[in-house]
Parts: structure tokens; sequence; C-alpha cells
């Protein structure tokens, strides 16, 4: 039982604190990089959408009073053929620097990233999510990384979750965490995936996505390290996302993401293989090794609790009642506790049942997952 313990606690050691400290010592070390350097090149901002006309107005309106030149950067919508609220007619009067697209059949994401890719100009693409809101200068930063590093196939910006006046919940830590984690990752060799919300790519380096992919902003960038580039991350480069999810949304979104990855793993294979993945480690590390996390804490728990029972002999059932009887003291003559030991509780079990789903879902193959 105590090889169980110790077994856990140092794997959960080694995903959540060993392997982030260990990229930041290595990124510690790198140069920083050069300015950028030649002229900026054109640009074009695509928006894949299901969402309804004024939301889709709001934020190309964003996309359009970027600080760089209005020559050089358009807009294209393109509407998910499955299902969007608004219509091309909708959004008739956005102006000659927007270009608004059906995606292909059979709808999805990834299929209208497809199709909006394809009446692209720009030189440069710029991904972006319908929800969110560019800083005024983060398509300038993006572009910006890519001309300084030609070995940069595609770059991340940094999404900022707005402050909403109450207490972070569990999801804005770990956000803060991955994207701290993701910049390291970029300056040793490559970001493991980047921020779907925000990111640039060369536009030649572009190939059509398959249908029903869920995580395009995985898959993406991991086919071009496959291909020998470099995924960056860009600090500076920022977006804003001023929606503030419940728990329940929020296992919605990790139980897609997380099935996400392991679909990635059946339809990229080669980012399992340590010669042909330049950083399969981080793969490994950051986007595999974290789905046991909720099998190691389980088992560190049963170790845990059958140690202490073995200690405690005949004396466990009056320390279980005591405990018991201590806590919930302790929570009635603090409301402010109970209502953030709730919280945390609500928010622990969404997240790692969110997991549970996910590898459920893995097993079975089952992709459609797609939820709101």
């Amino acid at each position: 039982m105590n090889s169980l313990v110790w077994t856990s606690a140092l794997a959960l050691g080694v995903i959540w604190v060993g392997y982030p400290v260990a990229v930041a010592a290595l990124a510690a070390l790198r140069r920083p990089g050069r300015p950028a350097a030649g002229a900026r090149p054109a640009v074009t901002v695509v928006i894949a959408t299901r969402d309804d006309a004024a939301t889709i107005r709001r934020r190309v309106a964003n996309a359009l009073a970027s600080e760089y030149d209005p020559a050089l950067l358009d807009v294209v919508v393109a509407l998910d053929a499955a299902g969007s609220a608004a219509t091309p007619a909708d959004l008739a009067e956005l102006g000659a620097r927007v270009t608004v697209v059906g995606g292909d059949a059979p709808g999805g994401k990834a299929a209208a990233l497809n199709a909006g890719v394809r009446a692209a100009r720009g030189s440069v693409l710029v991904f972006g999510d319908a929800h969110q809101a560019f800083h005024p200068d983060a398509v300038a930063r993006l572009v910006d990384a890519l001309l300084a590093d030609p070995r940069l196939g595609a770059t991340s910006g940094a999404l900022d979750v707005a402050a909403h006046g109450g207490p972070p919940t569990l999801a804005d830590r770990y956000w803060r965490y991955e994207r701290w984690l993701r910049e390291n990752e970029a300056r040793v060799h490559s970001t493991v995936g980047v921020t779907g919300a925000i990111y640039a790519m060369r536009a030649p380096l572009w190939e059509p996505l398959p249908a029903g992919l869920i995580l395009d902003d995985v898959y993406a960038p991991m086919r071009l390290v496959l291909r020998g580039w470099r995924v960056g991350f860009v600090r500076d480069a920022r977006a804003a996302d001023g929606r503030r999810f419940e728990a329940a949304q929020e296992y919605r979104r990790k139980a897609r993401t997380l099935t996400g990855n392991l679909q990635l793993c059946a339809w990229l294979p080669g980012v399992l293989v340590p010669l042909r993945n330049p950083i399969w480690l981080q793969f490994v590390l950051h986007k595999l090794a974290r789905l046991v996390t909720p099998y190691l804490a389980l088992a560190l728990a049963l170790g845990l609790a059958v140690m202490g029972a073995r200690a405690l002999g005949d004396a466990l059932p009056a320390a279980l009642a005591g405990t018991a009887l201590a806590v919930a003291l302790l929570l009635a003559a603090q409301p402010a506790l109970r209502r953030r030991a709730r919280h945390l509780i609500t928010w622990g079990v969404a997240l790692q049942a969110a997991v549970v789903v996910a590898t459920f879902n893995g097993l079975r193959g089952r992709w459609d997952v797609w939820q709101r």
C-alpha cells in the first residue's frame, strides 16, 4: 500500500509540478527573440462561427479596428453549415473588407475554417472566435513574431479571462497556469497547441482540416511541428473573453477538449512517435498524462485511507466521527468558508468528471461531442 501511495503521489507531482518547473528552467536559458524585420504582409482574420448576427458584427468591428494598416487587413466570416444563427444576408452591410462565406458540409468548426481559409487573401492567417475581442495591437504582435523568426510556422496569442468581481474559479486558475506553461514550452521549442481565440499561421502552410475535428487549435499546430516547424507564443498578443462559465458549462467544455486530445492521437498518430514528434515528451506530459489525474488521485486517497485505518485500528470509528463533527461545526460557524468549500468541491468534481467522460469517449471513438 505504501508503494501505491508513493507512486501515485510521485506521478501527480511529475505531471503538475516537476514537468512545468523543468520546462520553465529550460526556457530561462533561452535567449530572447530578435525584433521583427521586414515589411508587414497582408493579413486575413478568419472567424468561424455559428453565432447570431449582432455578435458577429461586434467581433468583425473589433478585428477591423486593429492597429494594422487597413489596406493590408481583411476579415473572412465563415458561417457553420450545421446551423448558424446568422445568414450572409444578415451580414451584407459589413463592408468591402469583409467576406462572408458558408462553411463546408457537413458542418462544424473545422469545415467552416476550411471554407474561410479558401476565401482568405492574406499571406498570414489570424484566427479568432466570435465571443472574444483582440487588443488593438494583437494582430501586429502576432505578425511581428512570425517575421522575427523564420522557423515559426504559427504562433499563439494569450487569452485573458476578464475579472468578474468574484473569486477566481478553479478553471480560471488552471487557465493562468496553462498560459504560463505554454509560453515556456514555446521558448524551449513549441507550445503544445495554440489558443483558438487568437493565433496566426503562415497561409501557405495551411492544410484543410478533416471534417468532425474537435480541436483545430491543437491539430493544426501539431501538424506543423511534425513537418519541422516551430509554434510560438506571444504573451503580449492578447484577446479578452468577458464571459463567465458555471461549473456545469465548464464541465462540458473540458469534456469536449479532452476528448479532442484523444481524437488527435487517433487522427494524427505521428504525435505519438518520438522519432517523428520533436516535442513528444511535452505532448505526452502536457496533453496525455493529465488524463490519468483523477485515477491517480483516487489511488492516492484510497491508499492513504487504508494506511490511516491500519494505523488507527480500533480507534478509527471514533476518529472519523470526531473529524466529521469538527468539520461540520467549523463550516456551520463560518458561512464564508462553507461557501468556499462548496465552490471548490463543485468545481473539482466537475473538472475531474470531464476527464473521466473524455476517457470513455476516447475508448469508444465517440467524437461527436460538440456542445455549447
